[in-house]
């Protein structure tokens, strides 16, 4: 929420057009995305289980990592005057987390693990997508700049 309601300011900050924080968060978004379609061994920092260099809560990156703070930045960039729509789509979504994340038993007994898999790699596929869109609209306003 910090991110949606100081956006502007955090980039004024920075120095940080909103195209640069798009074509970058399309870049990060699009890792991640890959990671999902094709996961690795090891950690998500690609070291080996117990060689991470620091000790980061798990729903942090998971839940608020880089791509997910550099959305929230551009779209409050984007619409200013759009701020109370853009937090209730914030607690939508985090009520959506919550209960994945809850029920996730559940969801392992519905699907089971080739289910759960499948799923990831889907998610990834259109995490792939909106990454591309992303970057590209970031090209698109950069070269009208």
């Amino acid at each position: 929420m910090l991110f949606l309601f100081a956006g502007q300011s955090i980039l004024t900050f920075l120095h940080v057009k909103p195209e640069t924080l798009s074509i970058s968060g399309g870049i990060i978004l699009f890792i991640i995305a890959i990671r999902m379609i094709f996961p690795q061994t090891g950690s998500v920092a690609g070291l080996a289980a117990g060689d991470e260099p620091f000790i980061v809560p798990m729903a942090i990156p998971m839940i608020a990592g880089p791509s997910v703070i550099a959305s929230i930045l551009l779209l409050s960039t984007q619409n200013p005057n759009s701020l109370m729509e853009l937090s209730f789509a914030v607690f939508i979504a985090w009520g959506a987390t919550f209960f994945i994340l809850m029920f996730y038993s559940f969801f392992h007994k519905l699907l089971g693990e080739r289910g759960l898999k499948a799923v990831e790699r889907l998610m990834g596929l259109l995490l792939v997508m909106i990454s591309t869109q992303m970057f590209l609209d970031g090209i698109k306003s950069y070269m009208e700049s």
